[in-house]
């Protein structure tokens, strides 16, 4: 059985992959929606077939449906009401077309940005001095707001790598650790692009969102580990509850916000994409 620095130092490495996100900020702060959605679509599957092949089956298992039915709705609501009492942004792309029509959407609450006059060749010019630092503020927001989400968000998929490995099955531990680091990169992705767009550098940038999945996943991973290594039986429970808060995720920020933009038909088929790859990952990993 693996100990428990063993699984921090992997749920590390699986919560690090934020800042392998981020990279793209080296060539372009520029995406599109087609791209970005897909990327919340395949992360989205990822995490419904790591809550269900890595966590719910194997709560199953061991336990009874009861147990993990109880899990499922503790962890539903523990994200959903630490989605209300910190304050985050839910995963949306809402720069709705501005590289070809110069306006940006903003958010309720949020001071529109100054308007775009537009040249005789449709080219959008400011059209006061401070709109620049106007949108470079916007945008260092919608960064750190981001960077909350991800960060609350990467609580309850460590504590699912360290209740997988507490269970005694390695190959499980490595299955579902794998699933979360391919979901932590469209994660990152997300926190990155704003960053960068609101002047960040782009060392600084790949630092800090590798440090929103690299410092809460182990810590949560840790967690999961003990408890269920020092509660006998509480496996089905906690794995149920590891699986409610991912799922809760999903259904709660990351296919809202890829289903905004006019590509939903993307963001699904990257959904199934993403879902395929968990259950071939647990296939040959968790044999």
């Amino acid at each position: 059985m693996v100990t428990i620095l063993e699984v921090v130092l992997i749920a590390t490495l699986a919560g690090c992959a934020t800042g392998v996100g981020a990279l793209p900020v080296l060539i372009t702060d520029r995406v599109s929606h087609r791209l970005y959605d897909g990327a919340l679509g395949f992360a989205a599957g990822v995490m419904v077939g790591a809550a269900v092949f890595a966590l719910v089956v194997p709560g199953l298992e061991l336990g009874t449906p009861f147990e993990v039915v109880a899990g499922l709705v503790a962890g539903g609501a523990f994200l959903l009401i630490t989605n209300a009492a910190l304050p985050h942004l839910h995963l949306r792309f809402r720069e709705h077309q501005r590289e070809l029509e110069g306006t940006t959407l903003v958010e309720p609450g949020v001071d529109p940005e100054p308007q775009v006059a537009r040249d005789a060749d449709g080219v959008g010019d400011v059209d006061d001095a401070g709109g620049e630092e106007e949108r470079d503020s916007d945008d260092l927001r919608r960064a750190l707001l981001v960077g909350s989400t991800v960060t609350i968000h990467n609580v309850p998929e460590g504590l699912a790598v360290g209740i997988a490995f507490a269970s005694g099955d390695a190959a499980l531990g490595f299955a579902i650790a794998t699933a979360i680091a391919i979901q932590n990169v469209p994660d990152g992705f997300a926190m990155a692009v704003p960053a960068a767009r609101a002047g960040v550098s782009a060392p600084k940038t790949i630092f800090y969102t590798t440090l929103s999945g690299g410092v809460p996943e182990p810590i949560a991973a840790a967690v999961g580990f003990a408890l269920v290594a020092l509660v006998t039986g509480v496996f089905p429970v906690a794995a149920g509850f590891a699986a409610g808060a991912m799922i809760a995720v999903v259904f709660r920020e990351l296919v809202p916000s890829s289903h905004g933009h006019g590509y939903a038909d993307t963001a699904t088929a990257a959904f199934l994409a993403g879902f395929a790859v968990m259950l071939v990952v647990d296939t040959v990993l968790a044999v």
